[in-house]
């Protein structure tokens, strides 16, 4: 499925609710893509899982703003990856390091830095310990794209 598709697709199911969260945190590894970025080298070309990219698409459009949220060890490998992809100006936070703090300290640098409260977040995360960090403050959270069937897809 191409990404405009994917993009209308998403418009179309955003458009029915009446309100959408003002920000919308994604996760890396497992949730935007489909590797971890410590088992790649930067030389690598990486790929997104197949909507991804359409959906970022529909939340900016549609005026949502999207941040990072990643744990990952290996943040210069990421954020490489985010430029070959073209999609790291799209996101207006980046938090990506590594952490025993879960994704607490990554939420509260984005609350900081955007200001949006964190009951107008929804958090996208593979993995339930991390999500635990955005619902203990108060946004809202659903599992990476393979477990979420949110969207519809």
């Amino acid at each position: 499925m191409g990404d405009e598709k994917v993009k209308n697709e998403a418009l179309e199911i955003m458009g029915l609710f009446q309100v959408l969260p003002r920000l919308v945190v994604f996760d890396l590894d497992y949730t935007l893509w489909p590797f971890y970025c410590e088992c790649r080298s930067k030389r690598e070309m990486p790929s997104l899982y197949p909507h991804a990219k359409g959906i970022l698409c529909a939340l900016k459009d549609k005026g949502v703003d999207v941040a990072i949220a990643s744990r990952s060890p290996t943040a210069d490998i990421a954020k490489t990856f985010l430029d070959k992809l073209n999609i790291k100006s799209m996101f207006v936070a980046q938090e990506i390091f590594s952490s025993w703090t879960h994704k607490t300290e990554h939420f509260q640098r984005i609350n900081r830095r955007t200001g949006v409260p964190y009951n107008s977040m929804l958090f996208f995360d593979d993995e339930d310990r991390n999500t635990e960090a955005g619902v203990e403050n108060g946004c809202d959270q659903h599992l990476g794209w393979e477990r979420c069937k949110s969207w519809g897809f």
